[in-house]
């Protein structure tokens, strides 16, 4: 009992002191306590929920009158979080978590305590109608916002790309499809007026229509005569860029993959359409023509407005009913064509192999691109044939609207694949190279078979004629049968039609060769004699028969075998022609060389012996009058600048190939020097026409007297006064 009651008188004890301290505590509170802060003693004061004292921000106690409470910054904690998609605010003395813009709560409040009150989610604003975007654009909602974008094939006009409120599109833009309103054209009239229509109604729920429409009515314009008979390039250059546009422009609303179409006339279309970030390799194809490229090609540096590129092939085997008569562009190529044929390049014909194929992307800039697109064309396989060459060539446009064909920057391998590093319109071209001026080739075998015929009446009457025969006519001789020689071998086999370098063209230019020159030395011979026959007259009579001979015949043949030793036949023959091929071991000079030198020979020793025979005129007839020893003079000076060969002087200016008036005069010189020397050696000799004369009698029954009874007028002391010219002949 003792035990408890003082246990009992303990806790009265400390209540009573207890129920003493309160009022104690009141009254001896610190006067000092800082704001946010409650106070403990007469010592201390306590921060309230949410703050830290000054001195110590794990403290919650304030022991001094300069002390004060600091806001406490949950959000900065590094054991707090509001959870995803949400942010802490924080706010004096508390916090609170709301969820980030685009989202709310599944509850609809405004903000939560802690993360596992989030209930975060992203809102739909296009669907709930909270944008902002233009009317002319396109809503696509994001997580956490939305972005506004034009609609495909419209453009943006203004603003920056794809951001709320400021994007404005416009519709898509059409060609005018305005087609040579200065041409008068009836029939392109009613065309335009008929895809103005198409493209004016244009539903883009129904772009596939449209192209169909589109393509049916070009190929009713090109199937149909056009009333206008020029500017036919024009037209399909306009033709092809619009195309292009209007197809470019309709592709960009269809689905997203391969689209393909053919009409009624077998134009084909074939469309792909893929997201523009693809960067694998893609094929597009159909029927005539098969394409590979690098789909990043087909977008370029810019990005279309809906993410997705286009590729597309329109092949169309009408339109080269407008690019019938057209050209080849051989500016880049003309020196290396001229090289390799060994002549001038006047003109080329072409010929389709296959249809006009059309090659269009997303990416608008592809006159430069940054890989090669691959292309394989379905054409008419043909041989070819000598100085024909089968090429993928590309339609350029001229400024003036009308274009041409060319090569540069796409090559064709062996197994009929093009590569190209620009896209435009392609079409696999034969192209046939004329090297020769037609006009010139006809002159050349009408004048060869003028001059064979009489190089063969030359030779006849070398032979036959006695009265004229010596040691001059032995030489006539011989020069007029290496030229017939080389005339003949010339005219039948000089041209190689195959284009191959084979064993008949070698010994043709091999033959070629040895009678040209064999004709050049025979004209040095004939150089001699004259020399001989004017210039030292009473000094003998020039070389021997054997010597002669031995000049005429061995000297070419020496020629021949040294160029053929040092070539091994390489140099003869060429793609062009059976003659020699200049550009190999220096072969010019074994021409060239040895021809130069006579033709100088010769020429002195034309002017030596004209400078002679006029003072021998004066001296043997001075009483001549000066009209006839001028016609006389001229004549003879004639009939030796064509015997020795000087007309093949306007050869050695010939340094440009394209001097077309020196090429004709050459020609023509030189393809009837058969023709002149049967005139000079033959019918202006006295004593020929005689023995023509006699023969005519003999054929015709007549007596020969009645020419000698006719010509007694002619007198003897001209007879006597034009023996020197005749002696010169």
């Amino acid at each position: 009992m003792r035990g408890v009651s003082c246990h009992l008188l303990l806790v009265v004890c400390i209540l009573l002191n207890l129920s003493e301290a309160g009022p104690q505590k009141a009254e001896n509170c610190a006067k000092w306590c800082p704001d946010n802060s409650i106070c403990i003693s007469n010592r201390s004061c306590e921060c309230k929920p949410g703050f830290s004292s000054d001195s110590d921000s794990n403290s919650k106690l304030v022991t001094s009158p300069s002390g004060s409470c600091e806001d406490i910054n949950e959000c900065i904690q590094p054991d707090f979080s509001c959870g995803p998609h949400a942010i802490c605010e924080n706010s004096e003395g508390s916090y609170s978590c709301t969820c980030n813009l685009g989202y709310k709560l599944l509850s609809g409040a405004e903000s939560f305590a802690n993360m596992s009150e989030n209930t975060c989610h992203d809102v739909d604003e296009c669907s709930s109608g909270q944008h902002q975007c233009h009317s002319s654009t396109v809503c696509e909602n994001t997580i956490g916002s939305y972005t506004c974008h034009c609609r495909p094939g419209w453009k943006q006009i203004s603003g920056s790309h794809n951001e709320p409120k400021n994007t404005i599109c416009q519709e898509p833009l059409f060609p005018t499809w305005t087609l040579l309103p200065t041409a008068h054209s009836q029939t392109l009239s009613r065309f335009s007026v008929e895809v103005q229509n198409l493209l004016r109604d244009f539903n883009p729920a129904m772009a596939n229509y449209t192209i169909q429409k589109l393509i049916e009515a070009v190929d009713k314009l090109l199937e149909a005569p056009l009333d206008i008979e020029t500017q036919t390039q024009q037209v399909a250059t306009l033709l092809l860029s619009n195309l292009e546009q209007s197809l470019r422009t309709l592709a960009q609303f269809l689905p997203k993959g391969p689209f393909t179409y053919t009409s009624p006339s077998n134009t084909e279309l074939s469309l792909m359409v893929k997201e523009q970030d693809n960067k694998d390799v893609t094929t597009v194809s159909h029927s005539q023509v098969w394409m590979k490229l690098d789909w990043g090609v087909t977008a370029g540096t810019k990005s279309s407005e809906n993410g997705y590129s286009v590729a597309g092939i329109l092949s169309s085997p009408n339109m080269k009913n407008l690019l019938a008569k057209t050209s080849l562009n051989l500016e880049q190529r003309r020196a290396a064509l001229e090289d390799f044929y060994g002549s001038p390049v006047p003109s080329i014909t072409l010929k389709f192999l296959s249809n006009i194929n059309s090659i269009f992307l997303t990416n608008t800039d592809t006159e430069k691109l940054t890989s090669n697109v691959t292309f394989k064309f379905n054409f008419t396989s043909e041989k070819i044939q000598a100085r024909q060459e089968l090429m993928c060539a590309f339609w350029k446009d001229h400024d003036n609207g009308s274009g041409y064909w060319d090569t540069d920057g796409c090559f064709m391998n062996d197994t009929g694949f093009c590569h190209c590093d620009h896209l435009t319109s392609f079409a696999i071209l034969m192209a046939q190279y004329h090297v020769q001026d037609p006009r010139l080739i006809l002159i050349t075998k009408v004048g060869l078979l003028l001059s064979l015929i009489f190089l063969l009446l030359c030779v006849l009457t070398f032979l036959l004629v006695k009265p004229i025969q010596s040691s001059r006519t032995m030489v006539h001789l011989h020069l007029c049968i290496c030229l017939f020689l080389g005339s003949l071998i010339f005219l039948v086999g000089v041209e190689n039609e195959g284009g191959e370098v084979g064993l008949r063209c070698r010994l043709v230019a091999v033959m070629l060769h040895f009678c040209f020159l064999a004709a050049f030395c025979w004209m040095a011979l004939e150089g001699v004699e004259l020399y001989f026959l004017v210039v030292r007259v009473f000094q003998g009579q020039g070389l021997s028969t054997w010597y002669r001979c031995l000049i005429g015949y061995g000297v070419p043949l020496l020629i021949v075998v040294i160029s053929m030793a040092a070539v091994q036949m390489d140099g003869y023959g060429h793609a062009t022609y059976c003659w020699l091929d200049f550009r190999k071991h220096g072969l010019l000079w074994s021409f060239s060389g040895p021809v130069a030198f006579i033709i100088f020979c010769n020429a002195a020793i034309f002017v030596i012996t004209v400078w002679k025979l006029t003072s021998k005129f004066s001296e043997i007839n001075p009483n001549m009058k000066k009209l006839r020893k001028a016609r006389v003079l001229t004549i003879t000076a004639i009939a030796q600048f064509l015997v020795l060969g000087c007309t093949w002087g306007f050869g050695l200016f010939l340094f440009n190939p394209h001097s077309t008036w020196l090429s004709y005069i050459f020609t023509l010189l030189n393809c009837l020097q058969g023709l002149f020397l049967y005139v000079t050696l033959c019918l202006l000799n006295k004593k020929v026409r005689e023995e023509y004369w006699k023969w005519a009698c003999i054929v015709t029954g007549n007596k020969y007297t009645e020419f000698n009874s006719s010509s007694t007028g002619t007198g003897t002391s001209q007879t006597r006064a034009l023996r020197p010219s005749e002696s010169g002949m």
